[in-house]
């Protein structure tokens, strides 16, 4: 799991790229947007102290929120597969699953779960992941997963086979 100080980190950085530093172009260096800058920094502590908190409901509701708002779009939310290894991504995985699918590819389940394609299809073979009826794996049992691997509970098991 991230440390709280790199998911802040990043939310903060996401923030600014794709929000703050257009507004900052927009309204010419204004006061106002330094002053935006600061109440992001202290809400992007709260949002990190949700997402990692015990509050599930709570936890969900800022990762889908944040993912909603920095990844806006006509389709689906469907990340490059490096992005699930950012401390956003990794956290998202673990408190989420994957905010907008219920199923995921072998690829994307690896890359949620910090393993190879190969290694997936390992697990399902030895009944340790399910496979989804409809192909891939339910993106709710990645989750699972990792929640299971975080709380040391799966018996010195090593996923990256």
């Amino acid at each position: 799991m991230p440390t709280r100080g790199e998911l802040v980190e990043q939310i903060v950085r996401l923030l600014d790229v794709r929000l703050l530093d257009p507004l900052d172009i927009l309204l010419d260096g204004d006061d106002t947007v330094a002053a935006l800058r600061h109440v992001v920094r202290i809400r992007a502590g709260a949002w990190a102290d949700a997402m990692c908190g015990r509050d599930d409901e709570a936890a969900v509701r800022a990762a889908v929120r944040l993912v909603a708002t920095l990844y806006p779009g006509d389709r689906a939310f469907d990340p490059p597969l490096d992005w699930w290894r950012t401390p956003l991504g990794r956290t998202v995985a673990r408190r989420v699953g994957h905010p907008a699918a219920e199923r995921v590819s072998y690829a994307t389940a690896g890359a949620m779960l910090g393993i190879s394609r190969q290694g997936v299809h390992d697990l399902i073979k030895r009944g340790r992941l399910p496979r989804h009826p409809d192909g891939g794996v339910p993106a709710a049992a990645v989750r699972d997963r990792l929640r299971a691997r975080d709380a040391g509970s799966n018996e010195g098991e090593v996923d990256d086979q």
